[in-house]
């Protein structure tokens, strides 16, 4: 029923733009999803779905089910990261200090987190059916040295933070809390945490940072590829407790991704797509 599903939404005519396929990620876009079995277009598109049966039936799974777009929102967002001639999406520019910081009006959202962390992937994946942008991607930690601006049409701005931790640029804190303090259009900041690694002390740091400014922020789990399903759900299971015991400003639903398989992709785009008002959901969620 589920591949039933996903296959009415993504009929021909659904698509507004089409994508030159030879440079793109295989599992880009959701029309990508309807030829795997039901079971693996599930845990896709919903990373949490996969993980359910291993969990005890005493934990409260409510908090990892609060943003569950369907999947008419789910392809609506996807026609925001296809780049036209009405809805160029492009690389725009890097800045060192706030001063060098672009004015820009659409609501803007940005992603921090540790170096290493798997951010640079994470947006490559976002704009992998756009794939003439360039967003480096470095297996050397601490690569992004400059905040990134890319702009997505006229609807919103992503922004590109440099990592914190291990080989961070000196000015990290200079560079990015000011921008966190002070950026009037900034709707939400995605603080990425290694869901192969767990929290980690500098990951603590960023979220007290987050908590002491005060503006609404998302946890983004990385690399939920990387680690048997035991050791993802007790470092989730850390994250929810820290979530819930020292944090108002955060989102209480972790979103989870694998920027390789392509897991939680889509949400993602959604969540993103729903936060900068550039779709209304059909159904019901809350962020």
């Amino acid at each position: 029923m589920f591949g039933l599903r996903l296959s009415l939404w993504l009929q021909p005519g659904t698509q507004v733009c089409p994508v030159s396929w030879h440079s793109v990620h295989k599992l880009a876009s959701l029309q990508k999803a309807t030829v795997l079995p039901p079971k693996k277009a599930q845990s896709l598109l919903y990373p949490f779905s996969a993980l359910e049966a291993y969990l005890d039936r005493s934990v409260d799974r409510t908090q990892f089910q609060l943003f569950h777009p369907s999947l008419e929102d789910m392809v609506e967002a996807e026609k925001l990261f296809i780049s036209s001639p009405s809805h160029k999406i492009d690389y725009y520019i890097s800045a060192e200090r706030m001063d060098h910081v672009p004015a820009l009006k659409p609501p803007e959202v940005c992603f921090i987190g540790r170096s290493n962390v798997g951010k640079s992937s994470l947006i490559k994946g976002l704009f992998s059916l756009t794939p003439q942008i360039e967003v480096r991607v470095s297996k050397t930690p601490g690569h992004t040295k400059k905040m990134n601006f890319f702009r997505v049409g006229k609807a919103f701005t992503i922004v590109d933070m440099p990592g914190y931790g291990h080989r961070a640029p000196k000015d990290f804190v200079d560079m990015v809390e000011p921008y966190l303090l002070t950026r009037k259009n900034l709707v939400r900041t995605f603080l990425l945490v290694d869901g192969s690694v767990g929290f980690q002390k500098a990951d603590m740091i960023a979220l007290e940072m987050c908590e002491e400014i005060r503006r609404p922020y998302v946890l983004v789990v990385t690399k939920i590829d990387k680690c048997g399903y035991g050791t993802l759900l007790t470092n989730l299971l850390d994250l929810q407790e820290v979530v819930k015991t020292r944090t108002t400003s955060c989102f209480p639903q972790p979103l989870l991704v694998s920027s390789l398989h392509f897991e939680g992709i889509y949400l993602l785009r959604c969540f993103i797509a729903h936060v900068t008002g550039s779709i209304r959901l059909t159904d019901t969620a809350h962020s």
